[in-house]
């Protein structure tokens, strides 16, 4: 259902981004290409920890299970493409929220700048890291890494750093 609103709010197009719920050693991924508006639960791929992820999952499936693998409290991922947060982070500095809960949650965000030629091979390792002590994490140009303890946890981040990014960028405007 996550996956599913992050459509729904703007914050994915209808194939972008990813999701991923933790159960034990296993984790279950959203395929790749999948469409957020048709996606039900039977379409999820099953991964296992400390293996590779079979054909058809997500091309950030590597990404979700290294996550895991970093940060045993987590126990979802998603991936989004927040529109506010990419624009304001396109210089590559780590983003500060302005707004109260936004810095509340997240003093500092990390901003990781990843070649495009290299993101397959150093996304895993670099957001990964990244996420350890932080729930969000954004890949430069592309979008927002959220990780939490549930799936809805994951969820509030995603949209929470949104609205501080959305945040900030009106107040530059008026300024």
């Amino acid at each position: 259902m996550c996956y599913r609103w992050l459509r729904q709010y703007e914050l994915n197009d209808s194939h972008s981004g990813n999701a991923s719920v933790r159960s034990g050693q296993t984790v279950w991924v959203t395929p790749t290409g999948a469409c957020a508006d048709t996606l039900t639960v039977s379409d999820l791929i099953q991964c296992h920890l400390g293996e590779k992820p079979p054909a058809g999952a997500s091309l950030d499936a590597p990404l979700h299970l290294a996550v895991y693998e970093k940060n045993p409290q987590a126990q979802a991922v998603l991936h989004s493409h927040n529109p506010y947060t990419v624009a304001l982070t396109m210089d590559g500095k780590d983003f500060v929220p302005i707004d109260f809960e936004g810095h509340y949650y997240f003093p500092v965000v990390p901003v990781l700048s990843i070649p495009y030629a290299r993101y397959v091979a150093d996304a895993p390792e670099q957001v990964s890291t990244a996420l350890i002590g932080h729930p969000v994490a954004v890949v430069r140009g592309h979008g927002v890494y959220a990780q939490g303890d549930t799936l809805n946890l994951a969820y509030k981040w995603v949209c929470s750093l949104e609205l501080s990014a959305k945040t900030a960028f009106i107040a530059r405007q008026v300024r």
